[in-house]
């Protein structure tokens, strides 16, 4: 059910790779509550993915952008403000990768060089995003930027290793710049963390599954779904938040605020048992 939540604005997603990533489902959110979107990621995630399928399916222009740029992010938000023939309502950063999860390197043996990358590209491009915002006067006054995080930037989790930094660092960032953007322009900016959600980068992760059900079993609501975070960026980007900012919001059905669960409790109890 659309309740035209967005018409008449907008915005920037980045991030969607395939049907599986959450910003993929944003965008068709957006679209359905009558939002106009620009579409972006970096040219190796574009050649990877599908982002063709969806810019036809929504109707939405693509253009290409590493976010470690800031060269490439300056013709992103020139380009998105053309096409739009104004100023953006929302953005949404949904941009992750580590170079050690994907060779599994365990958290004593970092390649710092990749743990760099880690930074740049999962934390770093969010600054760079709304740097280059900020330069260009690009961000309607009340608009609404939200980048996906997860509570790994509050606590340890086994294999998710500087993924862990660097959203702790991605935090930090929005509650800096959401004060500096507050003033400035009365932009909002919010973190949202995601239950562990089955999309490329997540399944990519080591032990996924086991952690998915445990995170399944613990939270009373049971895991956020990819759908469901979508639908809660669409009320970040909508005028009825207008007065939240520099929050990391849990969108992870309770799971953050739980200490343990009667399924855990059985499953442990039934272990000891055998």
């Amino acid at each position: 059910m659309s309740y035209n939540l967005l018409a008449g604005k907008v915005g920037i997603i980045s991030g969607a790779l395939n049907e599986q990533s959450i910003a993929w489902k944003v965008a068709q959110k957006a679209h359905a509550e009558g939002a106009r979107i620009v579409l972006t990621n970096a040219p190796l995630a574009m050649r990877m993915g599908e982002i063709n399928k969806l810019s036809a399916e929504i109707d939405a222009p693509i253009i290409p952008a590493d976010a470690t740029s800031v060269e490439e992010l300056e013709a992103l938000f020139s380009g998105a403000q053309t096409h739009f023939g104004g100023k953006i309502d929302f953005v949404l950063h949904s941009i992750g990768m580590s170079a050690n999860i994907r060779k599994k390197k365990h958290y004593g043996e970092l390649d710092y060089k990749f743990f760099q990358q880690t930074l740049d590209v999962s934390a770093l491009s969010f600054h760079k995003m709304m740097a280059v915002a900020e330069k260009q006067d690009a961000l309607n006054e009340y608009a609404s930027i939200v980048g996906l995080s997860y509570i790994a930037a509050q606590r340890a989790f086994l294999d998710y290793t500087d993924m862990s930094q660097a959203k702790a660092v991605l935090e930090s960032i929005a509650r800096s710049y959401g004060q500096r953007l507050g003033h400035l322009k009365k932009v909002r900016v919010n973190t949202v963390s995601q239950s562990p959600t089955k999309t490329t980068a997540g399944t990519g992760i080591g032990g996924f599954d086991a952690f998915y059900e445990y995170a399944n079993r613990m939270a009373p609501l049971g895991n956020a779904p990819a759908e469901a975070c979508a639908d809660y960026c669409i009320s970040l980007f909508s005028d009825l938040t207008r007065y939240v900012t520099m929050q990391n919001l849990m969108h992870d059905g309770g799971f953050s605020t739980t200490g343990i669960s009667e399924a855990i409790v059985d499953a442990v109890t039934r272990t000891l048992e055998a």
